[in-house]
C-alpha cells in the first residue's frame, strides 16, 4: 500500500511537471501601428520643403546678393566682412553682439535696440539653434544676416510672445566682440 500510494505521488508530481508549458510573455491589449510617428514626419517633411521654397524665392529673388548655404539646413550672406582677422569664436569663449529678427517679409519682430547688448558665452548657454551655429562663422566685427527654417529657430513652440509656432526667420547679427572666458564672473555676467 506505501509502494502505491509513492507511486501515485510520483505520478502527480510527473504529470504536474511534463504538463507545465514554458511561460509565455504576455501580449500587449492594443499594438501601436507606427502611423502616427510616420504622419508626424511626414507632416515635418513638408513642413520644411514649405519653409525651404520661402526661403528660396527669398534667394532668387536677390540675384546680386551671395548666399551661402550652412550644413545644419540654414542660409546666411555678409553684409559686413573682415577680411582682416582669421579668429572666430570657439566654444567657451564669450561673444557680445546685436541682433535684429524679422519675419520672411521683412517685418521686425524684435528690433536689435530692444535685444542689444548680448553677452553669449559660446556653446555652453540656450540661445536659438542657429544662432549657436552662426556666431561660430562670424569674425569680430562682422554683420551676417541668416535665414532660418523653423527647425533652426524657435521650432514648433515660437518664443510664446511674438514669434508664432514653426515660423522662419530672418536674423542680422552684428558680432561685435568676443574674447576667451578668464573668470567665473564672465559666465555669472552674460547669464543675467
Amino acid at each position: 500500500m506505501k509502494n502505491l500510494q509513492k507511486i501515485t505521488v510520483l505520478l502527480v508530481v510527473f504529470a504536474t511537471l511534463t504538463s507545465c508549458k514554458q511561460q509565455q510573455a504576455r501580449m500587449p491589449v492594443s499594438r501601436s501601428s507606427g502611423t502616427f510617428m510616420k504622419e508626424s514626419a511626414a507632416r515635418n517633411k513638408k513642413l520644411i520643403a514649405g519653409e525651404e521654397g520661402k526661403i528660396d524665392s527669398i534667394i532668387k529673388s536677390n540675384p546680386n546678393t551671395k548666399y551661402l548655404a550652412s550644413n545644419k539646413g540654414y542660409w546666411y550672406y555678409y553684409v559686413t566682412r573682415n577680411e582682416k582677422d582669421t579668429l572666430r569664436p570657439k566654444k567657451g569663449d564669450v561673444a557680445e553682439f546685436d541682433y535684429e529678427i524679422m519675419d520672411l517679409k521683412g517685418n521686425v519682430v524684435y528690433s536689435d535696440v530692444e535685444l542689444r547688448p548680448q553677452t553669449y558665452v559660446v556653446d555652453k548657454q540656450n540661445i536659438m539653434m542657429g544662432l549657436r551655429d552662426g556666431i561660430k562663422l562670424m569674425r569680430k566685427n562682422e554683420k551676417v544676416t541668416f535665414l532660418f527654417p523653423s527647425h533652426m529657430a524657435y521650432g514648433y513652440r515660437g518664443d510664446t510672445k511674438r514669434i508664432k509656432t514653426n515660423q522662419p526667420l530672418i536674423v542680422t547679427v552684428t558680432l561685435n566682440d568676443f574674447r576667451p572666458q578668464t573668470k567665473p564672473a564672465d559666465a555669472i555676467k552674460s547669464q543675467n
